[in-house]
């Protein structure tokens, strides 16, 4: 079975982003390569755990770290599990592999102060790019969508009579996110600058580069870095913090877990609970500061 349909599965399928689907290729493939060298023309397909084992062995002493390697391992399980879908193979050779440990890594969210410094602090000019990226901040903070979400929505996607959009998520699921006002006014704006834009009658997608082309997830990457970089001395700054950042505020004023969970897209809870870090010690803060016995 050629590595191209498992490809296609998650692709045409599984509905997984180009970033993911080429990280799972790369992974399968550096396998691959290791059973060349090691094992001269060895298959993926019929290798046994004894061999997986080997690589994680050589992936340890390379010095990669236990997250690395269970991402990569990761991506092996689900090419087995997809060559068992087929009826390519019988038995999956990862069936009784536990990942290694691994510690907790938590991800720090903006403070409201810094998107508000973000929103309300820089000179925000007006042209197609500066109103776009104010409007990517926007939409990323008071929604919640994945980067790879943005990057898909459509001129379609706006409701303008009932302020909503609709997203597509993972494995094509639509959920539809109110849009606020303020939202809707920049919104409004870049799209008349959109209109008069060289080329941009030739694609549906709302955000484009200044040549009229589908934007794309470093420049979006780059957008996000470089404006909160003037406001945050946070190490990481990307488009996954603002999404973590909107779980963490709505959480800290009082919004239901399993709101945040469909606001998010998540399929499960657990997959939200990972927010409620930060919006316990928020708690904690206003506890202490109110509770009739914290002062004695």
């Amino acid at each position: 079975m050629s590595l191209q349909a498992f490809i296609d599965y998650l692709t045409l399928e599984k509905n997984y982003s180009k970033h993911t689907v080429t990280a799972y290729a790369r992974d399968i493939e550096k396998f691959q390569d290791f059973l060349q060298e090691r094992y001269g023309d060895a298959e993926v397909s019929d290798v046994n755990y004894s061999q997986i084992r080997s690589w994680i062995v050589e992936l340890v002493e390379d010095k990669l770290s236990n997250r690395s390697i269970n991402r990569k391992i990761s991506s092996l399980q689900s090419y087995f599990k997809f060559l068992l879908k087929v009826e390519a193979i019988e038995v999956n050779p990862l069936a009784k592999h536990k990942a290694l440990k691994t510690s907790k890594k938590i991800q720090v969210p903006f403070s409201e102060a810094e998107v508000n410094r973000v929103l309300d602090g820089r000179a925000h000019n007006n042209t197609f790019e500066g109103l776009r990226n104010k409007l990517i901040i926007e939409l990323f903070y008071s929604t919640g969508m994945r980067r790879s979400e943005l990057i898909g929505l459509q001129l379609s996607s706006i409701d303008f009579s009932n302020k909503t959009i609709k997203v597509l998520g993972k494995q094509n699921k639509e959920r539809f996110i109110p849009l606020l006002d303020s939202v809707i006014v920049t919104l409004k704006a870049y799209l008349q600058e959109r209109q008069v834009l060289k080329n941009s009658g030739d694609s549906n997608y709302l955000f484009l580069t200044q040549k009229g082309v589908k934007i794309y997830e470093t420049l979006v990457y780059r957008i996000i870095n470089e404006y909160f970089s003037e406001a945050s001395l946070k190490a990481k700054k990307s488009p996954h913090i603002l999404r973590h950042s909107f779980a963490t505020h709505l959480l800290n004023q009082g919004a239901s877990l399993n709101a945040v969970k469909e606001l998010l897209g998540h399929a499960s809870l657990a997959a939200t609970q990972v927010y409620t870090h930060n919006s316990i010690s928020e708690l904690k803060k206003v506890y202490s500061n109110s509770h009739p016995r914290s002062k004695k």
